[in-house]
């Protein structure tokens, strides 16, 4: 009898133990559990600029999360596409998709390959290929379609290649720059982005090849609506003043000061103030009047013209405002060819050839309106020999150019915005701002954001770590009552019954 109490004993421990080292491991794991959260996968992005002169790639990345409907984007890459700009392939339409595809195989080596087919592409060009549209319409669609065809090999969401209106590249470089100066949206010192209060936006002006934008936040009232335009980022309104003067980008305004000056000119000899004294070349009359922005052509276009550097910047002054239309404007708030414009005020953002032209000159670096326009005087009365030996490395286009870009740039900003030596320190002549390029092309992926759909971050369902240790610690010692149990159970019974022990 008294066997069998050890054996009942010993055996219903053993039993017991079992039961509730099972039943504590399965409270663990299906009661003990916590939400985790593991934030969805960047999204990526990439807009190509299909500009006058060239062509750039932006790859871009923002969290699948979004802040108010509009995504936090970052620029982590940008490549610069081979060639000249789209429109200088109106007889070659094929090539101007091949020469897309070394960007695109960059950028696809960057992205993650598990993103692709989620990675937005759009290719935005801009005035090169607007005046191109306005000379040949057939030549621009081939253009397009053999790059559609181009970007469609790829395993990517390819939405399409098209023309930017003038005020819509305006207003995305207004976007782009504000953006990256936090304006729209800041990171807080408790680590979430909030919208600044009373903080004063930037204005904008963009220098292309074929055209020029400013675009700005006014006070007051903006009058002809036709140059307004509203944007919603991050859940506020916004309200600017925009406009674009196509022909008037650095390349075709030159071009026209060249056909004001031939012009004036009855013979084949023409004397050229904005080229440095020195400058000598023979140039044909086809290679002038080849673009819309020059409306009249003459009767030998086939024939040559010498041309000769004098290096007379006053003359090079009087003979660029002759390009403007300064007496068209019956009121205060215009600018000049009688497009309205309200007075310019806060702080501006010049990029592109303002930026590129003012850089070489030394002047980005905050001088007075005086300083500037004595530097580019003193550069422009530099004689041919003296710039070349001086700049050796620079390009010969380039160099002979930069006495008529920048009087350029300085007519433009005066006369026609009509910044004075009051206003002309609130211009900052800037390549980025922030950790990016400034352009058009941000902006355009910021509004693209508000229509991709914002993605949650992902729920999973996960354990303790030592809570998974505690159940597997019970799990086993479950297992191992049960299994030292029946043996001992076989142990009792023989002994009890006077058949020995363990056989």
């Amino acid at each position: 009898m008294q066997c069998r109490n050890h054996k009942g004993l010993a055996v219903g421990c053993l039993i017991v133990i079992s039961a509730v080292s099972g039943v504590i491991a399965l409270i663990l794991i299906l009661v003990d559990i916590k939400n985790m959260y593991q934030p969805s996968p960047n999204k990526y992005g990439l807009v190509f600029d299909a500009g006058s002169s060239h062509t750039s790639l932006y790859i871009y990345q923002w969290p699948a999360h979004k802040e108010n409907d509009t995504g936090i984007v970052s620029q982590i890459s940008m490549c610069e596409v081979p060639g000249s700009g789209l429109s200088s392939y109106a007889d070659n339409p094929a090539q101007a998709g091949e020469v897309l595809k070394p960007c695109m195989d960059q950028a696809l080596s960057i992205i993650p390959s598990q993103q692709h087919r989620e990675t937005t592409v759009l290719l935005g060009a801009t005035a090169g290929m607007r005046l191109l549209r306005l000379q040949n319409e057939t030549q621009t669609q081939q253009i397009f379609d053999k790059v559609s065809k181009t970007l469609r090999l790829y395993p990517v969401h390819f939405q399409g290649a098209r023309i930017l209106d003038g005020t819509e590249e305006g207003s995305l470089g207004w976007i782009t720059v504000n953006y990256l100066l936090g304006t729209f949206i800041q990171h807080s010192y408790i680590n979430n982005w909030i919208h600044p209060q009373g903080v004063q936006m930037f204005g904008a002006m963009d220098l292309g090849g074929a055209s020029t934008q400013i675009t700005f936040h006014p006070s007051g009232d903006i009058q002809d609506k036709s140059t307004e335009m509203v944007f919603r980022l991050y859940g506020f309104d916004y309200t600017i003043y925009t406009h674009s003067y196509l022909c008037y980008g650095q390349d075709q305004a030159l071009k026209r000061l060249l056909v004001h000056i031939i012009k004036k000119t009855s013979s084949r000899s023409v004397k050229h103030p904005c080229y440095p004294k020195g400058y000598t070349a023979n140039i044909t009359l086809s290679s002038v009047y080849n673009s819309p922005c020059v409306l009249t052509m003459p009767d030998d276009i086939g024939a040559n013209v010498a041309v000769e550097g004098t290096g007379d910047p006053s003359e090079c002054q009087m003979a660029i405002k002759n390009i403007f239309n300064f007496s068209a404007c019956s009121t205060k708030s215009c600018s000049f060819n009688g497009i309205y414009q309200p007075p310019v005020e806060g702080e501006f953002y010049a990029f592109s050839a303002f930026y590129y032209t003012f850089n070489f000159l030394n002047l980005t670096y905050g001088q007075s309106l005086s300083m500037a326009n004595s530097s580019i005087w003193n550069f422009c009365t530099r004689e041919w020999n003296e710039l070349t030996d001086s700049f050796p490395g620079e390009s010969r286009k380039r160099l002979l150019d930069y006495c008529s870009s920048a009087m350029y740039i300085l007519t433009l900003l005066v006369d026609g915005y009509k910044f004075d030596s009051r206003t002309w320190n609130n211009i900052r002549f800037a390549k980025q701002a922030g950790n990016a390029d400034v352009g058009w092309t941000l902006g355009y992926m910021l509004n693209m954001t508000n229509r991709i759909p914002s993605e949650g971050p992902c729920l999973l369902k996960a354990h303790y770590y030592n809570l998974w240790v505690a159940a597997i610690f019970f799990i086993v010692l479950s297992v191992m009552a049960g299994l030292v149990a029946a043996p001992l159970h076989c142990y009792f019974r023989n002994a009890c019954s006077g058949q020995g022990g363990w056989p």
